[in-house]
């Protein structure tokens, strides 16, 4: 690799590593005809997958030149910054030569928006098809939609990209205007309800035609930042759950606000980015998407912020302590699914394991659910009996007591900051 092409690199890999809408894929991308890689069931970027297995990919800009000045972002156009940007022969001589050396599984391009947005579109679709079409690369790729971009170059990418994502910025348009008064969230929603639309439109034709070509089949994404601007955590989920309902996201990230500037608007330099509110709401957003939960039991009017010392689902359930205890034995599965320090897995053993006979605390042990916090709100065949209810404040003081977050141990100023 020469000396300049190694500059670019380190530049801009360096400002591609706040985006952190990606995961492992979900393609089903299979190698044909002696071509370079598989996508089948592949992870990207220093995940992990669902099987344990730690994955990485080449995660880079093309360029971190932008006509926008976004205050949160690190390449808007008034940063005194070092530019730099890619070739298409570049990224796809990158990609191959990393990806044949093993020490990536797949690529996440995004972009600097330079000129306008089909001028960088078109680039980024150049990359993805001489990646596929002239190298022959079955790998995985994840590629940046461009706001304001036309159909038919989204429609293009679609074919060869097996995800694609656009970046909703900030959680609410008041928020967004404040730090980046040139965008809008239309700017965003327009491509995802096109995307959705033509994924349908793409399984809907293969139902009748055999040979029609996958478009982006591990889905779309999205992400926001958090703690730039002084929206709640209801306000950051409501619109998470907006966006699921609305286009059939495969995912929203959340990322919480690293300050690279001292811009008045935004938290300090030196502030310590909101890591346990990322967190509380990772888990929530888990619960909305796996556990049946809506997100106005979780957050509302009367509770608009998740609570930092105790997870979203212990904390709903302290607040409707009358729908417990549950008898393990009887209670049907989605209900099981709420009790707390019992996940998905524990819930279906349960469920298939009670079919032989009637559970006791021993076996719910073996099973692997978390006993000492779902204790108190289960019974069992053998549960001790027990003189006096205790009340919500009490059962979380034990917990507490038992237990403590990692996430705890990190300053949480920024929390408190709006």
């Amino acid at each position: 690799m020469s000396e300049r092409l190694r500059d670019k690199l380190n530049i801009l890999a360096d400002a591609a590593k706040y985006d952190v809408s990606c995961s492992s894929s979900g393609s089903d991308r299979k190698n044909t005809n002696k071509g370079v890689g598989n996508g089948h069931k592949s992870g990207i970027c220093h995940t992990y997958t669902e099987d344990g297995r730690c994955v990485s990919l080449l995660k880079i800009l093309l360029t971190n030149h932008c006509i926008f000045d976004c205050a949160y972002c690190v390449s808007r156009r008034s940063n005194d910054i070092e530019r730099a940007a890619f070739t298409v022969d570049e990224v796809v001589e990158l990609t191959m030569n990393f990806y044949r050396r093993n020490y990536i599984e797949g690529l996440f391009l995004s972009s600097g928006i330079f000129k306008n947005a089909d001028f960088t579109m078109e680039r980024l679709l150049r990359v993805v098809k001489k990646l596929r079409l002239e190298q022959n690369y079955n790998g995985y790729i994840h590629l940046k939609t461009i706001p304001g971009a036309s159909d038919e170059l989204i429609t293009e990418a679609g074919l060869y990209a097996d995800r694609m994502s656009i970046n909703l910025e900030m959680p609410t348009e008041t928020g967004l205007k404040l730090l980046a008064p040139e965008k809008s969230h239309q700017d965003v929603i327009k491509p995802l309800g096109f995307v959705k639309n033509q994924i349908i439109q793409f399984k809907e034709e293969k139902k009748l035609i055999k040979s029609v070509p996958k478009f982006v089949p591990a889905g779309q994404s999205t992400q926001m930042v958090i703690g730039a601007t002084p929206e709640t955590d209801k306000e950051i989920m409501y619109t998470a759950a907006n966006f699921y309902k609305s286009f059939s996201l495969k995912r929203v990230y959340y990322s919480g606000y690293i300050p690279i500037s001292n811009d008045s608007r935004m938290p300090i330099l030196g502030t310590q980015p909101p890591l346990l509110r990322e967190n509380r709401l990772y888990q929530t957003d888990w619960l909305m998407r796996f556990y049946g939960f809506d997100v106005r039991e979780l957050l509302n009017d009367a509770n608009p912020h998740l609570d930092t010392d105790i997870d979203p689902k212990l904390s709903w359930a302290l607040r409707n302590m009358h729908h417990f205890p549950i008898d393990i034995n009887t209670a049907d599965y989605q209900m099981i699914l709420r009790v707390p320090g019992i996940g998905v897995g524990s819930a279906q053993k349960i469920v298939q394991a009670r079919k032989f006979g009637k559970l006791y605390i021993h076996q719910l042990k073996k099973i692997g659910i978390a006993y000492n916090r779902a204790k108190h709100f289960i019974t069992c065949v053998d549960t001790p009996y027990q003189l006096k209810d205790f009340q919500a404040v009490q059962i979380k003081g034990f917990i507490l007591a038992e237990s403590q977050s990692k996430y705890l141990k990190t300053p949480n100023e920024q929390l408190l900051l709006f």
